[in-house]
C-alpha cells in the first residue's frame, strides 16, 4: 500500500481521517481551545485562517508530500486537532510525523500516545518504513518530552533551520525510530497508554 493513499486508522481511543475541507469548521472551534494560534513556536492557524491551513495541507497530499489527518476523539465524536506525514522519501521509504496539535482539553491526555501509535505502526507495518522522524523547536520542551515518551531517540539539532511565523530563525530538534526499534517501542506504547487511559 502506498504511504501517499489516503487512509483510515483507528483503535479503540481514536479516528484518524483523511484531512478534508469539511473539517475546517471543527479545527476552528479546537485550535480556539487553549487560543492555539498564540503559542509562537507552533503553527496552528488564527480565527480565519484554518480553511488556506487545510488548502496547503491538501496540496502538500496532491504533490506526494505528505498525508494529512484529522484527529477525531473516539468517545465524544469530536474533531479535537490534526496530524500528518511529511517529507516522505518513498524509495527508502522513509517519512516524518508532525504538523500534530490538539486542543488545549486534550493536551497532555493519552490522545497524543494512540495518535502516535497509529501512525507508526501504519508507517512500519504497512508502509515498510526503514525510519519515521519527528522534529520540533528547540524551545518547545514539552514538545520534545512528549517525542521522547513515545521511544523516539534524539538525533541532534539543525541550527537556523526554519524560520517561525514571527520571522524568527527556529533551531529545530530532531528525533528517530528505526524499525529495526518498532517491536520495542510499540510495546512501550501499549503499555503506556492502558496506563494513561485508565488514568494513572
Amino acid at each position: 500500500m502506498s504511504l501517499l493513499a489516503p487512509t483510515r486508522l483507528q483503535d479503540d481511543h481514536v479516528v484518524l481521517e483523511p484531512l478534508s475541507l469539511d473539517h475546517v469548521p471543527a479545527l476552528e472551534a479546537a485550535a480556539a481551545d487553549g487560543d492555539l494560534w498564540n503559542l509562537w513556536f507552533t503553527g496552528v492557524p488564527a480565527p480565519g485562517e484554518t480553511q488556506a491551513y487545510v488548502e496547503k495541507a491538501l496540496r502538500g497530499q496532491a504533490e506526494g508530500v505528505m498525508l494529512p489527518f484529522a484527529i477525531r476523539e473516539k468517545g465524544s465524536g469530536e474533531i479535537v486537532g490534526t496530524t500528518r506525514y511529511y517529507d516522505i522519501v518513498p524509495e527508502l521509504p522513509r517519512l516524518a510525523i508532525g504538523y500534530t496539535w490538539y486542543a488545549k482539553r486534550w493536551q497532555k491526555s493519552h490522545l497524543n500516545t494512540a495518535c502516535k501509535r497509529l501512525l507508526l505502526k501504519h508507517a512500519f507495518e504497512v508502509g515498510g518504513c526503514v525510519a519515521v522522524e519527528f522534529h520540533t523547536d528547540l524551545r518547545n520542551l514539552d514538545s520534545q518530552r512528549a517525542i521522547e515518551r513515545l521511544g523516539a531517540r534524539r538525533e541532534g539539532v539543525l541550527r537556523a533551520h526554519k524560520r517561525r511565523r514571527d520571522g524568527s530563525l527556529r533551531d529545530t530538534v530532531c528525533y528517530s525510530v528505526l524499525a529495526t526499534e518498532w517491536s520495542d517501542v510499540n510495546r512501550w506504547l501499549d503499555l503506556r497508554l492502558g496506563r494513561l487511559s485508565q488514568g494513572r
